[in-house]
């Protein structure tokens, strides 16, 4: 891993779940870790309740758009982070890999959102702190 790891959020749509775990993460790191995030069969836009859920936390993520899961993208993460993209996810020997079970929040309303997005928040959090243990 170089000076500044790089870290990619994939689930099916890159419109939720992965969208709000790069937000969390670009705002908690700053530019200390590259954020990446892409989907297996991304969505046109972002889900609304995900970016209204992420709004209320002070997170604008109105300017990502969701974007198709590359080889060289996934290749050239140090951290592949998945959340349900099932076989479309490539491996690669050498990666770290993490699968994180959750909701899917396709479908549902800010307050259902609410709590995926907090749950995300912890896992990141964690993250972070084992890709900074000095900070």
């Amino acid at each position: 891993m170089s000076d500044k790891p790089s870290v990619l959020f994939v689930c099916v749509h890159n419109a939720g779940r992965s969208q709000m775990a790069a937000g969390w993460l670009r705002h908690l790191a700053g530019d200390t870790v590259e954020v990446r995030s892409a989907g297996s069969a991304p969505a046109e836009t972002i889900n609304p309740a995900a970016v209204q859920a992420m709004r209320e936390v002070g997170i604008d993520i109105t300017d990502q758009t969701p974007k198709l899961l590359e080889y060289a993208t996934a290749e050239s993460s140090d951290i592949i982070v998945t959340m349900g993209c099932g076989d479309a996810c490539p491996v690669f020997p050498g990666k770290r890999y993490e699968d994180w079970k959750l909701d899917d929040p396709a479908g549902k309303g800010v307050e259902s959102v609410r709590p995926i997005r907090d749950d995300i928040r912890t896992r990141v959090e964690k993250l972070l702190t084992e890709l900074r243990p000095s900070a």
